[in-house]
């Protein structure tokens, strides 16, 4: 089975990172393009999981708001 992605593709992670060496211009594309995934598809996804299956929308909070070790 495939792997499919989460809000940023590959690229994007690669640009936003600054591997490969992308331009001022290509991290900034890239961060615009998550940031719209994040306020437009990501809050009707929500919206959708809050209607109709709760439990999966309590695992991406879980996700979400988990607590990270700033060293990872």
């Amino acid at each position: 089975m495939g792997r499919y992605r989460a809000i940023m593709t590959d690229t994007d992670r690669e640009y936003i990172s600054g591997e490969g060496n992308p331009s001022e211009s290509q991290r900034l594309q890239s961060i615009s393009r998550v940031r719209s995934r994040i306020n437009d598809e990501l809050a009707t996804d929500i919206e959708v999981l809050e209607e109709h299956h709760p439990e999966l929308l309590e695992e991406l909070r879980d996700v979400v708001c988990e607590e990270r070790d700033p060293d990872e």
